[in-house]
């Protein structure tokens, strides 16, 4: 805990997974940046905290639904128990089911002083939150919901100037300037080798006159970490697939140094990514899906953000589509009306 200060205290939670953790990460950088931190300087907390609350319960509760944890306390190991302790933060936000049992518990914790945010959909009762941010295509509705299209991203200006500066021969690239942003498995998709040939025979044809920047996830299957890093050698394109093969990560200078994407669809946060900057993201089919999923990818395209990629790679502009900006400015309507300046 630090000393008292200006500004709210917020305390981002979660479970550790990187995903998840994000989430409420980008809601915090963009509930300090700009004339959001000035209309709520006012507020003076003792109990802002440098580090994430990372809360991993265990043991026999999590078998029951979130909202029917009869003491959440006792599923923490001790440390985490004791990261639990006051004073109380201004702002909690939350992500993850295994973190609703202790956003439930914050309002009695603070005596209704915390206000509590729990973003995607916690399929408990919403008035267990002062505000849920859900994405729009689960239909979450009610009167403390503010549904926003796809997950929350946000990248600070700082970050951007850093990555920028680190990677500034990237600007000399030849051409368009493409990035290539390839995910893999997941609950809902499976990449097969046919959907590599697709892509492979793509961005092969393609080549003439463009740059590549092809990133693969942690979920990309080997037959394709192999065929696109080949690819890229033969293309005289960037591959990165992690620190230790490809050094310093430039995600975030492909992100805003390209003119175009070519995004796998199975990712909400990747295809988030490059429309946080407002460039054309191309969506890359691959196998499987689900209606879920159907109305994540509509949401892009009906805000211009987002067109199934049909073989060329055509440029258009749209607004940036920067989803935790929007939701940040609605947590701070509803602090300021909970406790104006005066």
């Amino acid at each position: 805990m630090s000393a008292a200060k200006s500004g709210p205290s917020i305390w981002t939670v979660a479970d550790g997974r990187a995903g998840i953790l994000n989430q409420t990460l980008a809601l915090s950088a963009a509930l300090a940046e700009g004339e959001r931190a000035a209309d709520l300087a006012y507020i003076q907390s003792d109990a802002h905290r440098d580090e994430p609350v990372i809360l991993q319960p265990r043991g026999w509760q999590l078998a029951l639904p979130p909202n029917l944890w009869p003491s959440a306390l006792a599923a923490l190991p001790p440390a985490q128990r004791a990261l639990l302790a006051p004073a109380w933060p201004d702002i909690w936000l939350a992500a993850g089911r295994r973190s609703i049992p202790y956003s439930r518990l914050m309002r009695k914790l603070s005596g209704g002083k915390t206000f509590v945010v729990q973003t995607q959909n916690p399929r408990v009762p919403l008035s267990d939150f002062d505000l849920v941010i859900p994405p729009e295509h689960d239909g979450v509705k009610g009167p403390n919901v503010f549904p926003i299209v796809g997950p929350p991203v946000w990248f600070s200006r700082q970050r951007i100037a850093d990555a920028q500066a680190q990677f500034a021969s990237l600007k000399s690239a030849a051409g368009q300037k493409v990035l290539v942003s390839i995910g893999g498995d997941s609950k809902n998709h499976t990449m097969t080798e046919q959907n590599v040939n697709l892509i492979e025979g793509a961005i092969s044809r393609l080549a003439q006159g463009r740059t590549f920047w092809i990133t693969v996830s942690r979920r990309t299957p080997e037959h394709a970490r192999v065929r696109l890093r080949r690819l890229a050698s033969t293309l005289n394109s960037v591959f990165w697939e992690n620190e230790v093969r490809d050094g310093p990560n430039p995600y975030v200078a492909f992100l805003s140094m390209c003119d175009a994407a070519m995004v796998t669809c199975e990712s909400a946060n990747m295809i988030a990514d490059p429309a946080f900057f407002g460039k054309p993201v191309h969506l890359l089919k691959i196998d499987g899906g689900s209606p879920r999923f159907d109305k994540l990818h509509q949401g892009f395209i009906a805000r211009r953000a987002a067109a199934w990629f049909t073989g060329s790679l055509p440029s258009w502009t749209y607004t940036p589509l920067r989803e935790a900006a929007r939701a940040a400015d609605e947590i701070v309507r509803q602090v300021l009306k909970r406790r104006p300046n005066r």
